[in-house]
């Protein structure tokens, strides 16, 4: 039976680059592999070709007789028959092989000192509270540095010891064939060392759960969405390695009378409908609790907008300060009584096309459109 195309068993065309061919070949490989699809034969005879085809094309003097030869280059000595499916073990080592120079991981972990994973915590404050800045105090459960041990993960009095299996790389390397496969030492699970003599008080990882008090400064001005770093506030590091970093996501509570955008405020403001006709002076409260006084404009109506400068939230870790935008609401009055009925109605005989300007204009368009 003929072998399939090289280029066609990764799915990649001809001028795929190296990363391409990189990524069609891990998409490939994790889903045909032989832990994930234990007893399938057709699977692993599939990871096999996947393993065959990616190491013809991932190096370029053999891609290169490939693409002049075909299959024919491999055949005489160098084929790939010898390369099997346990070349890359679990589907983790896959990963590793493919991308451990990026990440950091190739020769080993430093003696089994493995950084702490990072955390995240969600916090919610109010918009006075973001406008002002405030310092919070944090309660959280968290791995810390074991004690009794001093995060070597070694019982008191002993030591970790170099790895026999790997001489303390972390990695052991084992020639098939024509390749020679680099995969995480199974004795040390890459970490380099062996614990022969665990800790008591942490069972050997070195670190132990407890709750710790934090004190988190807020500065003013702060958005949604904020994220504020804590360097070394994280998770301990596994083995006396160094702590990951505790990052805070903030989110704004909804306030029930400004809204926000960037530095400014906006709120909506009802008056009275004498008020916006004849002008005058309104009190607004700003989010800082002053008082501000606001000038109503003879004629006003409902929609328009006035800014008070100066009254918005302040602009983070900045001088400058967002202005607060007052959109008028011009309400109709209910409930009259027979005097003010009266009142109104003797206002409506005295009005004109200056008084009602928009409202005359509408109807006098409206006729002239439908002819009448």
């Amino acid at each position: 039976m003929a072998k399939r195309d090289y280029y066609e068993t990764l799915g990649v065309t001809r001028t795929a680059t190296e990363v391409e061919m990189k990524i069609a070949f891990r998409k490939a490989a994790m889903e045909c592999h032989p832990d994930r699809n234990p007893g399938d034969k057709a699977a692993e005879a599939r990871f096999k070709e996947i393993n065959e085809a990616y190491q013809a094309l991932s190096d370029p003097q053999k891609r290169a007789a490939y693409d002049r030869f075909g299959h024919s280059a491999f055949e005489q000595g160098g084929g790939m028959g010898g390369f099997s499916a346990e070349g890359f073990g679990s589907m983790a080592d896959i990963f590793e092989d493919l991308f451990g120079d990026v990440m950091g991981r190739r020769g080993g972990r430093s003696g089994g000192r493995e950084r702490g994973s990072d955390l995240r915590y969600n916090m919610e404050i109010t918009l006075e509270e973001a406008y002002t800045g405030k310092t919070a105090t944090l309660k959280l459960p968290t791995s810390t540095t074991c004690d009794a041990c001093g995060g070597s993960g070694a019982k008191k009095g002993s030591k970790p010891k170099t790895c026999a299996t790997c001489a303390g790389h972390g990695r052991v390397r084992a020639q098939q064939g024509f390749f020679a496969i680099e995969r995480t030492c199974p004795a040390c699970q890459g970490r380099g060392e062996i614990i022969e003599q665990p800790c008591p008080a942490c069972a050997g990882s070195g670190r132990k759960t407890l709750e710790r008090t934090l004190s988190v400064n807020i500065p003013a001005g702060v958005e949604d969405g904020t994220r504020i770093r804590l360097a070394g506030e994280g998770e301990a590091g596994l083995r006396g390695g160094p702590s990951g970093d505790l990052y805070i996501f903030l989110s704004i509570k909804p306030h029930s009378f400004f809204q926000r955008d960037g530095a400014d405020l906006y709120c909506r403001v009802p008056i009275s409908m004498v008020r916006a006709a004849i002008g005058g002076e309104i009190v607004v409260h700003a989010i800082d609790g002053s008082e501000c006084k606001l000038k109503i404009p003879e004629g006003a109506q409902s929609g328009r907008q006035l800014k008070i400068k100066g009254k918005g939230m302040p602009v983070l870790r900045g001088r400058d300060q967002g202005d607060l935008h007052v959109q008028l609401s011009v309400e109709t009055p209910q409930s009259l009584t027979k005097r003010q009925r009266e009142l109104l109605m003797e206002f409506e005989k005295e009005s004109s096309h200056h008084t009602h300007p928009e409202s005359t204009g509408f109807f006098a368009r409206m006729k002239e459109l439908l002819g009448k």
